[in-house]
């Protein structure tokens, strides 16, 4: 089955930037197939939804904490989903894990709901 593995977090002062990708671990497995979600979950906190895209790449969608400062792609040569995180905070200090769901489009009820395969997390630390 699919396996999932996050790359490029790190520690980045307030303001910085990061980007994450995840990719399939294995060789003749591919993102590119699924609709791909990220997630994130801080220390005491519950996981939260942070974004979504469609197999197509057609189809983005964001969370309300980070519409506008998060723009999640495909690369398509890389095949990989790609978050690209900009005006990070210390509330964004948070595992980031991303998960594809056979159903290929992003779905809103509620958002990232019916995730088939996870991966294992990459941390990210916001702080000066």
């Amino acid at each position: 089955h699919l396996q999932l593995v996050e790359s490029g977090g790190g520690l980045v002062q307030p303001g910085g930037s990061l980007r994450l990708s995840c990719v399939a671990a294995a060789s003749g497995f591919t993102v590119d197939d699924y609709g791909i979600n990220w997630f994130r979950q801080a220390p005491g906190k519950e996981r939260e939804w942070v974004s979504c895209i469609s197999s197509s790449g057609a189809d983005t969608k964001y969370a309300d904490s980070v519409e506008g400062r998060f723009t999640i792609l495909r690369d398509r040569v890389k095949h990989t989903v790609d978050l690209w995180m900009n005006s990070l905070n210390p509330e964004d200090t948070a595992a980031y894990t991303c998960a594809a769901s056979s159903f290929r489009l992003c779905v809103t009820n509620p958002p990232g709901s019916g995730m088939d395969y996870w991966g294992q997390g990459t941390q990210v630390t916001v702080s000066s």
